[in-house]
């Protein structure tokens, strides 16, 4: 409703206007009067409207000194302004259209005229808050892509002053990964997650308020994460009167109930400001990448996770290369043997949880090394995500000496099969047949490696190659062209074309459809198939 201020020194006109018209219908609420241009700015000057109408003639302060001080102290956020006077004369309204008066109206009002001009004024509004929407949005993008490049550490000095000028900082800053959790949710059903991704943000904006500009969608751009970037600085807390923890507890709580669904937050390193936060970004990296090898949380701190062993540092350095060499040459005999001599050595030293992160660390990087000696391609978060999922099975306990067993023979034959550099011709032409006669199938890569015999990380790392993109991405392509072929060549309804085509939600399937087309599906089939240029 826009709130709307009666100014007039005559009651009976007050009392006349208020029921003149149905303010409510026009979307319109008269909040206010006031008997002349006095009482009408010591209104406003303590509350907002949108809408005002004022005699020209009162008196004390005229209407058209009113305007005239509303304009000079910007008052009310440059509310309407409507002139109401028994006088004809030009001059009047020109004065008051020097000062972005609306409209003017010729008492006796009539009903149609005041009717068209509330509408006018509730058309200019519509627009002019959909124009300011769509300048913050924006705005607000700009600003991400800024950010985004301080994160990635590719930067210069005006990326850095532009997030400084429009982003309230602080000293002591961490990059705050939030994402939520896959409990319950099938692989496959990417709109469900993406559905969640988008009420996590704006669950996000609401619990930032004035801060929304620290929060970011879809940071990674990566085909398996639905995250949100935060960025958090110390004053945040502070001025709310909590610890660090406390406020970060506290949004993941408020997150989880807003979206009714788990959410899982990453704290990364702090640094001492906004310039140094692509090192922040970078241990938030390693910790999502090694989250597979530790107990399932919801909140990870980088020092808690990092932390050294209080006899200083411990690297099981000859029996972790003795299970890399095993891994090298993919002897499954020997990868069992070492990982328990491992875990056994392990624990005989009374290592704590952290060194046993340093660990896994040197391990982690170590593997990752031999890969990239074959390939230097490879993409290191996503063979950590493939591999660590696909070992992952009910009953394994994550971080225990059977965990590691499954990964370190999953890796080693994705070694063997780098090494190889096996027929990707072969595979693919039976991964892209699979995708022609199935694509409306709940297709996953994981299936299809299984199938072929071939490890699902290589795989995907073969298709990206060949195609420049995920299996996921050409496989809802491939989706999207079949759906445009039925809507040119069919009267079938939008809804089962979705369906036939593998999306179970039409609204998710019309949003992938403009992601791709440019134009819904509905515009597509009209225009015989030419989406927006």
């Amino acid at each position: 409703m826009l709130r709307v201020l009666l100014v007039d020194d005559e009651p009976f006109v007050v009392q006349g206007l208020r029921v003149f018209v149905d303010w409510n219908a026009e979307g319109f609420e008269i909040v206010a009067t006031a008997g002349d241009g006095e009482e009408a700015l010591e209104y406003l000057r303590e509350h907002e409207v949108d809408l005002i109408i004022a005699d020209i003639k009162m008196p004390g302060m005229s209407g058209l000194e009113l305007l005239e001080k509303i304009r000079s102290e910007d008052l009310s956020g440059g509310a309407y302004f409507i002139i109401l006077s028994g006088y004809g004369d030009f001059a009047y309204a020109q004065q008051a259209i020097r000062n972005k008066c609306m409209d003017y109206l010729l008492k006796p009002v009539e009903k149609e005229e005041l009717l068209r001009i509330l509408r006018k004024v509730a058309k200019v509004s519509q627009f002019e808050r959909e124009s300011a929407r769509k300048r913050q949005r924006l705005e607000h993008e700009f600003l991400a892509r800024n950010v985004i490049s301080l994160l990635r550490g590719k930067y210069d000095d005006v990326n850095l002053e532009y997030v400084k000028s429009h982003m309230q900082l602080s000293e002591g800053v961490r990059y705050i990964y939030l994402e939520p959790c896959e409990s319950g949710m099938e692989e496959q059903e990417d709109g469900e997650y993406r559905q969640l991704q988008r009420k996590l943000y704006n669950a996000c904006l609401a619990y930032l308020e004035e801060e929304g500009a620290h929060c970011i969608f879809d940071v990674s751009w990566e085909e398996y994460h639905y995250d949100i970037g935060l960025l958090y600085c110390d004053y945040m807390a502070a001025v709310r009167g909590m610890s660090e923890k406390e406020y970060l507890l506290d949004l993941q709580k408020s997150l989880e109930v807003a979206i009714r669904h788990p959410v899982k937050l990453l704290a990364g390193k702090k640094v001492p400001d906004i310039s140094s936060v692509a090192q922040s970004y970078g241990t938030v990296c390693v910790l999502n990448s090694l989250e597979v090898f530790r107990a399932r949380k919801n909140m990870y701190f980088y020092e808690e996770e990092m932390q050294m062993h209080s006899g200083g540092i411990v690297l099981c350095k000859q029996s972790l290369d003795a299970l890399i060499l095993a891994i090298e040459q993919n002897d499954k005999i020997q990868i069992r043997k070492r990982v328990e001599r491992l875990y056994e050595e392990m624990r005989q030293m009374g290592l704590a949880g952290d060194t046993v992160n340093l660990n896994i660390n040197y391990f982690l990087f170590q593997l990752i090394h031999l890969a990239t000696e074959q390939d230097d391609c490879v993409n290191q978060e996503e063979i950590l995500h493939f591999i660590g999922e696909s070992t992952f099975e009910e009953g394994i306990v994550r971080g225990s000496s059977t965990h590691l067993v499954h990964f370190a023979i999953e890796y080693a034959e994705y070694l063997t099969q780098l090494r190889k550099n096996i027929s990707r011709g072969s595979v693919l032409a039976d991964v892209e047949r699979e995708i022609r006669e199935n694509y409306a199938a709940n297709l996953t890569l994981r299936e299809l490696s299984q199938k072929y015999y071939i490890n699902s990380a290589y795989l995907g790392q073969l298709f990206r190659k060949k195609y420049g993109q995920s299996f996921k991405d050409y496989l809802n392509n491939y989706r999207m062209e079949q759906a445009a072929l039925r809507l040119l060549r069919t009267n079938d309804k939008i809804y089962q074309i979705a369906q036939d085509v593998g999306y179970k939600d039409c609204d998710y399937f019309i949003n992938r459809f403009i992601a791709a087309k440019g134009c819904t599906p509905a515009k597509f089939r009209r225009q015989g198939g030419v989406g927006e240029q």
